[in-house]
């Protein structure tokens, strides 16, 4: 434990909330309440969130960022339980780290008119390690039940005081009561910026504080701000959005400069020029990119004969995936490529990393390209921990481009992982220049389905099912069904499909990338076709149609984002039974969105005793504006209930 010299007088705070929400006052009433009285809909609440964030002087290890937090939250029912379970993220990086203590945590439930709680064991309490950089520590909260009300309080001590985490005002559940608060001494100058649709207005004082070094006193000045919100609006995940955190509530504060008595400004707030020159110059960066005598040999044996640049490319890309596994660690920064490389095992930024550094060595045109994962946001300020990931881009002496990322097996150029689909990525150049890439690929996946259909008189139908999947919806595909058991994947998609019955199912190029998926089966299904007098009624898409709109708020603040262009297409064939005839069909339809973001084409022909349909869904955009919000779900309302228009066969 380090030796604590004094502390700032700036951390010593007057409550000014009322003695309800000091901990271990739970009362009746919050144990009692069965519901959110402004969010019916709500699984759990934020009955009161408290952070107070601030600065301590220690010693020899001068000042360190102190963040205290206090939660207590009330759960309504069995979905509002994983809010049990707390995580905090600690950041470490050489012998620094941050440090969590003085955790305390209870349980709260009402028993035959009593509270009761339950204290929180410390073995309960565990660390583990999410990368080179990341720690994580985790505890989930004893004899959870409805209507109980957990809370729980501790301390984050952070020898990084230019990472400041986000204040995040607003949640996936309702808040009641919020105060936060920051202070910062004069030593620390910081940029203040908002997000999200919240108007949030702080109290600002300016302090004194003090601190003794050796046998001197020190006199400053701190600059104070306080937060306090009421009932806050939830802020839910929505179908697709890239990260519901980048349009969530909150501050952000960024360290400008320090200047310290007696010393000269440091500046920390930076352009991504500089950002982007401290990561090259990292010596797990920019070095690991110009090592190559671990694999020099191997890469001069494959390559020894071959000519054609693509070639070259794909003959290392390919190597690399198969001989390095992807341990599951996001992080540009590589830990060792020898040791990957000798291991055959490593992190995101020593495959990828190792990955360029081949096909420089090749003679290739190759750069690194930071990205933030979906997961980790977008990064809108100049600094390192914007970035989470790296992938590869090279470019061939024809000008094509590719985007490489060798962390999956089934990754093919242009093809990245889904996670690292993000707005737009910083590529690094050899000489430490940088510039955007966008992302969002270009070319549409397909997923193109052909059906034979045959109707007997008992309204069952049988016949056979084939598609064919291209780029992301090949790689989606590949990724679930080649590791899955092939039982359960088969009684899974039964069951999707509503109970249909499925025999001869049978997958073409799994594993062979050059070759788009290939998925067939033969199926059978009862009661499919209404019957009622001498006429049946059915949707031509059986039990493929759609039968729900994703967009189902009346309003959107923030884009649609699809993640990819794509194509989805159905051509079916259906015969009729004996002793029938066509009676009607629907109407054929054509629906284009403006500016050419999407469109759907739907056309039945029925002619004697067959059927043809004919349905063509595409959206060609990556990411829709929330401008375009309602028509688009007034597009997807409408293909929705063309689907489930029927034909009608009467008896002859």
């Amino acid at each position: 434990m380090r030796n604590l010299v004094v502390v700032l007088t700036l951390c010593f705070c007057v409550k000014t909330y009322t003695q309800n929400y000091d901990f271990g006052k739970v009362s009746k009433e919050e144990l009692e309440e069965e519901y959110n009285p402004s969010d019916s809909s709500a699984s759990a609440t934020y009955l009161f969130k408290y952070r107070n964030t601030h600065f301590e002087y220690y010693g020899e290890d001068g000042f360190q960022l102190i963040t205290e937090i206090h939660e207590r939250i009330k759960i309504y029912n069995q979905e509002g339980f994983n809010h049990a379970t707390k995580m905090i993220g600690l950041y470490k990086s050489g012998s620094d780290e941050e440090e969590v203590n003085n955790i305390k945590a209870y349980t709260y439930n009402l028993i035959d008119g009593k509270i009761e709680d339950t204290k929180l064991d410390r073995k309960a309490i565990f660390k583990t390690e999410s990368s080179k950089y990341r720690d994580e520590k985790k505890f989930t909260m004893p004899n959870i039940n409805e209507g109980c009300v957990i809370e729980y309080k501790y301390r984050v001590q952070s020898p990084f005081y230019s990472n400041v985490d986000d204040f995040v005002f607003q949640n996936d559940i309702p808040t009641k009561k919020l105060i936060a608060k920051f202070e910062a001494p004069e030593y620390f100058k910081f940029k203040v910026s908002m997000r999200g649709s919240l108007s949030i207005t702080p109290k600002k004082e300016h302090r004194r504080g003090s601190l003794r070094i050796g046998s001197s006193d020190i006199d400053f000045s701190t600059e104070y701000h306080e937060y306090n919100l009421s009932d806050i609006p939830a802020l839910r995940e929505e179908p697709y959005v890239n990260n519901i955190n980048n349009y969530r509530s909150k501050l952000s504060y960024e360290l400008s400069y320090t200047q310290f008595p007696q010393s000269t400004i440091k500046y920390y707030s930076t352009t991504w020029k500089d950002v982007v020159d401290r990561i090259y110059k990292s010596s797990s960066f920019g070095d690991e990119l110009k090592k190559t005598s671990y694999f020099q040999k191997d890469i001069s044996a494959l390559i020894g004969s071959v000519t054609d640049p693509a070639k070259k490319v794909e003959l290392i890309f390919n190597y690399v995936k198969s001989q390095v596994k992807w341990n599951g660690y996001y992080g540009f920064y590589a830990d060792d490529v020898r040791k990957a490389y000798k291991d055959h095992v490593g992190s995101s930024g020593d495959i990828n990393l190792m990955l360029t550094a081949m096909l420089r060595y090749a003679g290739l045109k190759a750069n690194p390209v930071l990205v933030s994962t979906r997961t980790h946001g977008v990064p809108l300020f100049p600094t390192r921990e914007g970035y989470n990931y790296v992938v590869t881009w090279v470019k061939l002496p024809d000008d094509t481009v590719a985007l490489l990322d060798a962390t999956n097996k089934y990754n093919v150029p242009n093809v990245l992982p889904f996670r690292a689909l993000n707005w737009q990525g910083r590529i690094i150049a050899e000489n430490g220049g940088s510039g955007l890439v966008d992302l969002y690929p270009k070319t549409k996946s397909k997923n193109s389905m052909t059906i034979m259909a045959k109707i007997d008189e008992e309204g069952s139908i049988e016949g056979s099912y084939r598609s064919i999947k291209t780029n992301h919806r090949a790689l989606s595909f590949r990724n679930s069904y080649n590791v899955a058991n092939k039982d359960d994947y088969l009684e899974k998609l039964e069951n999707r499909y509503y109970g249909v019955e499925i025999s001869d199912y049978e997958v073409k190029n799994d594993t062979d990338l050059s070759k788009p998926i290939q998925e067939s089966y033969k199926f059978f299904k009862e009661s499919q076709v209404d019957i009622i007098g001498d006429k049946m009624y059915f949707s031509p898409l059986f039990y493929l149609k759609t039968s729900d709109n994703p967009f189902k708020l009346e309003k959107r603040e923030f884009p649609v984002d699809f993640g990819y262009p794509s194509v989805t297409s159905y051509r079916v064939l259906i015969n009729i039974p004996e002793g029938y005839k066509v009676e009607s069909v629907p109407e054929s339809a054509s629906i284009a969105l403006p500016d050419n973001l999407g469109s759907f084409k739907y056309k039945v022909v029925g002619k004697g005793n067959a059927i043809q349909l004919l349905v063509s869904s595409q959206i060609n955009q990556s990411i829709v504006s929330p401008t375009y919000y309602e028509v688009l779900k007034e597009y997807f309302n409408t293909f929705i209930q063309k689907e489930a228009e029927q034909i009608v066969l009467t008896r002859i």
